[in-house]
């Protein structure tokens, strides 16, 4: 992948950048030269875990100086020029148009309401001082997990809690599925075992959304027992997890595996809508552990891949129509829906379909939207003009 700036987006409101240089301390200086602007106010990265970290920790704080900065490690990131990886993606934020605040969660574990109150309200506040825009109706909260920490659906519905009104989208860290360590990064260091959370309050049009493209099968299969604080399923219709699983989807136990999970996952519906609950791994007890959290007693139903391009092309159509004038959209993105479309075939009509659609973000490990935690989805905001 070569580097050219003038494909990249450069409006008052907000610039991209990428570097697919392996060496750290260059590949943030072509961050830099790209995103430079004395109007630079908030910079939003998603880097491979490939990386030195502790270099390109040191790099981005020496850098970006006095600009808050937040990001993650991925499993694959989206540039303007579609899917990349090994790279870092990157957009800045105009003190224009965004006044942005962030914190840094480390104690996940003990996170309560009375944490996401006082957070939500200091983000507030430290945003209204830049007197950009009301908080209410012109805010929205973005959230970085470190992917393997296994606490997002308790901090989750916690800090939607406070948030109240305020619309909320966001991604779980990867490491190129090493499933070893995941990482945040937020104001100099890369962190595990922590969430970033940040407000972005702003005078431009922006939508929150997410999709996912998968249709429902006969098959039914309900967790007879789990252990949810490990996201571990041991029974399924009162069978070994994985026995079962391999049962429905008709595969020997033996051919399980990151591609059969991608074409063939679960999900619990909830009203009308169905929102996936993906599989990381078999154990050796014949387990199955997810992304997400499964309780017992829940009704799971097998899901089939719908047309993932068309679909995607509709949904970002319809919300770019829905503003002024569309000027990109964050997205995060499941690394099984990527590797679902390698799988597939479809990898190069994807990425392309990401880059003619402004979109820039990452590979999930598991995405977040309004205090749920889901995966095998799209979770966006797409932005527009300064109105």
């Amino acid at each position: 992948m070569t580097i050219e700036s003038s494909q990249n987006i450069s409006q008052p409101e907000l610039r991209t950048a990428f570097s697919s240089d392996r060496n750290e301390l260059r590949a943030v200086e072509q961050l830099y030269q790209q995103l430079n602007g004395s109007d630079l106010n908030f910079v939003l990265f998603f880097c491979s875990a490939e990386y030195d970290l502790e270099t390109l920790a040191d790099a981005m704080q020496q850098q970006f100086k006095d600009v808050l900065v937040a990001g993650c490690t991925t499993a694959g990131e989206i540039t303007v020029e579609g899917y990349a990886q090994g790279c870092i993606s990157a957009v800045g934020f105009s003190r224009e148009a965004f006044a942005v605040s962030g914190v840094l969660i480390e104690s996940l574990d003990h996170f309560n309401f009375y944490d996401a109150q006082g957070i939500v309200q200091d983000l507030s506040e430290r945003c209204m001082e830049q007197q950009i825009a009301p908080i209410k109706d012109h805010s929205f909260a973005l959230t970085l997990f470190d992917g393997l920490s296994t606490q997002e659906e308790k901090v989750l519905i916690t800090l939607d809690s406070a948030l109240g009104s305020i619309p909320h989208f966001g991604g779980s860290a990867g490491d190129d599925i090493c499933l070893a360590n995941t990482h945040v990064y937020f104001n100099g260091a890369f962190h595990t075992d922590a969430a970033v959370i940040i407000l972005v309050n702003t005078s431009c049009e922006f939508r929150v959304f997410s999709g996912h493209h998968m249709e429902s099968r006969d098959s039914k299969l309900v967790v007879t027992e789990a252990d949810s604080d490990q996201r571990r399923v041991l029974e399924l219709n009162a069978e070994p997890a994985a026995l079962e699983y391999a049962r429905v989807v008709g595969l020997p136990l033996e051919e399980l595996n990151h591609h059969v999970f991608a074409l063939n996952p679960i999900a619990v519906r909830i009203g009308e809508e169905y929102f996936i609950r993906s599989i990381q791994s078999v154990n050796d007890d014949l387990s199955l552990t997810f992304y997400c959290a499964v309780e017992n007693g829940i009704v799971l139903t097998l899901m089939q891949p719908g047309e993932m391009a068309p679909l995607l092309d509709q949904q970002l159509t319809r919300e770019e129509n829905a503003l002024g004038e569309h000027l990109l959209t964050l997205g995060c993105d499941c690394f099984l829906r990527r590797l679902e479309a390698e799988l597939r075939g479809e990898s190069e009509q994807i990425s392309d379909l990401m880059r003619r659609h402004r979109v820039v973000g990452f590979n999930t490990y598991g995405e977040q939207v309004d205090g749920m935690h889901i995966n095998q989805t799209f979770t966006a905001v797409a932005i527009g003009r300064k109105v």
